[in-house]
């Protein structure tokens, strides 16, 4: 079976959707999968490599408008790739644009991660066509029963969606290195210490827990970087947070598991409905860690079982994310119920879960076709 994954970056670039499609083209490839990604170049030239037994083609960028990278050389590849299953991952509307009109694969299948929430003005345009390629598609994939049902697209088209969660390497974030774990502890001394991971961007709602760690007696560890950045330290310097809030930039993922081991706490405040899934949430409860959250009607929620693996807050709301963070803190016993639920409930977002429901998923297209079946 030949695969196509198609996006508009692939690793090393980071990121949720990045992130996913690297964990699931490298394991079909282990799998004996032909597994082709076809992404966006960030120079105007082509780049082709082979990455652990995955061909990566990164086709030369021409403009990028509204984050989106437009490319020549991508809609050449995309019409001479003859391929058994064109994955698209959702959104990127010149790779939909791309395959519905130039595609030759047998079969489409559409990771839907989000909806398009800040480029508004671009549904406008876009909302015919994109309803014309999910109807065309063979199938679509939403990442969790919330999305699929507060998502206006995917509603209508219950009837092709199948709901399959991302996945991570639980076991890589289960194992940390206990030394460097107690070196953290002791390097940002305080009763507590609590922990963000993510890319600094509008929709982490960073503000509002810089703002609920006035309220907080603990030490806040932000890890990653991205365009809120500036706007976030100046926020606490204003605050003058600068003593309980440290920045610490993008570390190595040799480290990480040993930060998610090392704090009391993970948090993500999500504001928007950009926060899809949140993989993060998988790394902490791997870790076993306890989780606080946002209820934006997505997969966060779905992770985070709030009562059982953490605690569920109302967006952009500081006090009540204050609120949760002290409660949590203060009821050891509580706490570490939590993280022994959560512990157990992250093996079921295993990346070998993944590949293998995807997998079954590409068979079963395959079949159907083979049958006249249409959906």
């Amino acid at each position: 079976m030949k695969i196509l994954h198609v996006y508009k970056d692939y690793y090393p670039i980071l990121g949720g959707i990045e992130n996913h499609i690297k964990i699931l083209a490298e394991a079909q490839a282990k799998n004996g999968i032909d597994v082709t990604v076809l992404a966006t170049s960030l120079t105007k030239e082509t780049v082709i490599e082979n990455i652990n037994a995955v061909k990566v083609i990164k086709a030369g960028r021409a403009i990028t408008i509204s984050r989106t990278p437009l490319s020549l050389s991508f809609l050449k590849f995309i019409h001479r790739m003859k391929v058994d299953v064109s994955h698209l991952h959702f959104p990127y509307p010149f790779g939909e644009f791309a395959n519905y009109f130039l595609g030759v694969a047998k079969h489409t299948i559409i990771t839907y991660h989000s909806d398009i929430v800040k480029q508004r003005y671009i549904m406008k345009f876009y909302k015919p066509l994109l309803k014309r390629i999910l109807n065309k598609a063979n199938r679509i994939i939403a990442t969790s029963p919330q999305y699929l049902e507060t998502s206006i697209f995917l509603k209508e088209l219950r009837h092709k969606c199948t709901v399959i969660p991302l996945g991570i390497d639980i076991n890589y974030f289960s194992k940390s290195d206990r030394f460097v774990s107690e070196d953290i502890r002791k390097k940002y001394k305080n009763p507590n210490l609590i922990l963000f991971v993510g890319r600094l961007c509008y929709f982490k709602g960073l503000e509002y827990l810089i703002e609920a760690m006035q309220y907080v007696n603990g030490k806040l560890l932000i890890i990653g970087t991205g365009p809120e950045e500036q706007n976030l330290k100046a926020k606490v310097n204003k605050d003058n947070l600068n003593w309980k809030i440290i920045f610490l930039g993008n570390i190595s993922n040799n480290d990480l598991p040993s930060y998610y081991d090392a704090c009391d706490l993970f948090v993500l405040p999500s504001s928007h409905r950009s926060e899809a899934f949140g993989t993060v949430i998988i790394e902490a409860m791997a870790s076993g860690k306890a989780v606080i959250s946002t209820e934006l009607g997505t997969g966060t929620s779905f992770v985070n079982v709030n009562g059982k693996t953490g605690i569920v807050v109302p967006p952009r709301n500081a006090k009540l994310l204050a609120d949760a963070i002290n409660s949590l803190l203060a009821d050891e016993q509580l706490r570490k119920k939590y993280e022994l639920n959560a512990k157990r409930r992250s093996e079921e977002f295993s990346s070998e879960h993944l590949v293998e429901k995807i997998t079954n998923l590409y068979t079963e297209v395959v079949k159907e076709q083979e049958l006249g079946v249409c959906l």
